[in-house]
């Protein structure tokens, strides 16, 4: 049986997503995390590997089968044709992962956490999204020290994604990560409308 409700929670690189899907697994909901598994197809699914392999050469691969991410980063990192090109391999097979991990679930409803949730379009797939929001300060310092790397760094990689107007007009629920907002009661509340089939 699948759970009657999707659940899609993204936000801007440093806005503290992870953090919020923590608290619903907490709260006995299945988390699917998109990135990560993406990652893990990357080198597990034997299509995907071929097709990477096809479009950016033996050395997106180390020896051992392992993804050469430096590699596959400077192919893509400033490349907008080339980046589009890697995520129209990977987002398709990852998000026919998702949608099977859901049908083997049994609580009332399922949660996927993903950073390009609505650059993928994937978002259309779920009855519901939550966008996580931070002040921008605090996401680039929140990054700079979980990656080690400096502001403009943490710029680049936050221009890749869209704008967070962008994503709040599109966002059903938005849930306040400043660091002052008390997260708990935000997402019981959530919780508590997800359950009752009534948000």
């Amino acid at each position: 049986m699948s759970a009657q409700v999707k659940i899609g929670v993204t936000g801007g690189i440093g806005s503290g997503k992870s953090v919020i899907c923590r608290i619903f697994n907490v709260l006995g909901i299945p988390v699917f995390d998109a990135d990560t598994e993406a990652k893990r197809l990357m080198t597990h699914n034997t299509a995907l590997v071929d097709a990477i392999r096809a479009e950016f050469g033996d050395r997106a691969y180390h020896p051992d089968g392992t993804l050469n991410r430096a590699y596959l980063a400077g192919q893509v990192f400033n490349n907008e044709e080339r980046l589009k090109k890697l995520n129209a391999l990977v987002h398709p097979v990852a998000i026919r992962a998702g949608e099977e991990w859901v049908m083997r679930q049994e609580a009332p409803y399922t949660i996927k956490e993903a950073a390009l949730l609505f650059e993928s379009g994937s978002f259309k797939l779920n009855d519901y999204t939550i966008l996580v929001t931070a002040p921008l300060s605090l996401r680039i310092e929140r990054v700079m020290k979980r990656d080690g790397i400096t502001a403009e760094q943490v710029k680049a990689r936050m221009e890749r994604q869209w704008p967070e107007e962008e994503k709040r007009r599109l966002a059903d629920f938005v849930i306040v990560n400043d660091g002052v907002q008390a997260l708990i009661p935000q997402v019981l509340e959530l919780d508590k409308r997800f359950r009752s089939g009534q948000p």
